[in-house]
């Protein structure tokens, strides 16, 4: 039996939301129907356009721009404060509802989700009546608009969602990728930012269909991995699955929103560092070793992405976790603005339990270097670390030192031992 999956998409929520409450309190104009954005310091004129309506966007008014060149565009633009308790109210009722009609919910984020309608087709003359059906009452419920993408691949449905707004249903089936996906310019492609773009058309590649059939060893050689995922992508292949566990059942994590936006890979190192050392405390507290790593980016657009590794051996090692989601980083990151990083484990299993070594452990032993050096340093309150070091201890002996840091922060406070590269961010005493 062929999966089918919805991908449904509020559109416009920030602003349909902050519309709507405006008008449930008596104000008679609707932003949706007029030039408007939601986003930033409304008092200062600053930050960015979180989101905008479709008159705005006749102005060329584009969602993650500053508010300044917005107002450039359109001088009679109405600015509209954002409102996170509210969007993430209305967000929760609109799940609590899509759960009632089917249970098997993937969401995204605050104002999207992936549903498997698989369970459900039997009460459906067919996937289109269905959405169809979805789409209306949520209309006549919430009173604000969804586009919901039908396909048989996650990737895809996500594209569908992206057709022609508002409060419409599209097809995107794996046959119709040619028609409907390849015409496309490359910009369009789900997970192809602005720098992938560009080295895309730098390899002469402008739309979906020249990137599907270009030789997938070009691509690699040029973009690595992320290349790779992209081209995979554009030839409609996708073989993840609607997953509608709760994230918190799955794993540990942690998350932090930067107080300005990160252009710098170093400065991204350091919050991941500093989330690394987090996550694995807590699995240590909890008595997890995690299995994968999952590492997720929030640009300055509101746009989120994330990408996942299985580890070699499941770890609760600070230096282990970093050093994983260092590198998911650098397969992810397309040099945009960072607004948020997060990082989150999954696949735990009791630190009791015997794990099988890999031959990348046993290499780690037959090193000399030991962590005998590192825990010498933390003595002076800071320690050095660095994703390319030389030094290589093996997992025993870096188990140990993260020991000894977990008693040494009990004892003395969280603040008692922190690494050298994060020192200049703590202030000192």
């Amino acid at each position: 039996m062929e999966t089918i999956i919805f991908h449904i998409d509020v559109n416009s929520a920030y602003l349909s939301w902050s519309a709507i409450k405006r008008l449930e309190s008596g104000d008679t104009v609707d932003l949706r129907t007029i030039p408007s954005i939601v986003g930033g310091d409304i008092q200062k004129r600053h930050g960015v356009v979180l989101a905008k309506s479709i008159p705005a966007k006749k102005y060329g008014i584009t969602t993650g721009e500053p508010i300044v060149n917005a107002l450039r565009k359109c001088p009679s633009l109405v600015l509209e404060a954002p409102d996170h308790q509210l969007y993430h109210q209305r967000s929760r009722q609109l799940m609590e509802y899509l759960t009632s009609v089917c249970p098997e919910i993937e969401q995204l984020s605050v104002d999207e989700c992936f549903m498997d309608y698989t369970p459900i087709r039997n009460r459906f003359l067919s996937p289109e009546s269905a959405a169809d059906v979805i789409r209306e009452q949520v209309k006549e419920r919430f009173g604000f608009t969804v586009n919901i993408g039908i396909s048989d691949k996650k990737v895809l449905s996500k594209m569908a969602s992206d057709f022609q707004k508002p409060d419409r249903v599209h097809t995107l089936y794996s046959y119709e990728i040619k028609e409907k996906m390849w015409p496309l310019p490359v910009s369009c492609l789900y997970m192809c930012g602005k720098s992938s773009v560009q080295a895309l058309l730098n390899l002469g590649i402008r739309t979906i269909g020249e990137l599907a059939q270009t030789d997938r060893n070009v691509i690699s050689s040029h973009m690595k991995s992320h290349g790779i995922m992209l081209w995979e992508y554009a030839n409609g292949i996708d073989d993840s699955t609607v997953s509608s566990a709760p994230t918190e059942a799955k794993g540990i994590g942690n998350s932090t929103t930067l107080p300005k936006d990160v252009t710098d890979k170093s400065e991204a190192y350091k919050c991941l560092l500093a989330l690394s050392d987090s996550v694995a405390t807590r699995l240590r507290e909890a008595g997890q070793l995690a299995g994968m790593i999952s590492v997720e980016i929030k640009y300055s657009s509101f746009r989120t992405v994330s990408h996942q590794m299985v580890l070699s051996a499941p770890s609760n090692t600070s230096q282990i976790l970093y050093q994983a989601a260092c590198r998911l980083f650098d397969e992810l990151w397309d040099e945009e603005p960072i607004r948020l990083l997060g990082i989150r484990s999954a696949k735990l299993v009791d630190q009791s339990q015997p794990t099988q070594l890999s031959l990348f452990d046993l290499s780690l032993k037959s090193d000399s270097s030991s962590a005998d050096n590192l825990l010498s340093a933390s003595r002076t309150g800071a320690i050095n670390e660095s994703k390319n070091s030389p030094v290589h201890p093996s997992r025993e002996k870096l188990a140990a030192l993260d020991q000894t840091l977990d008693i040494i922060r009990k004892k003395y406070g969280e603040n008692a031992i922190i690494r050298g590269s994060l020192l200049k961010d703590h202030p000192q005493k």
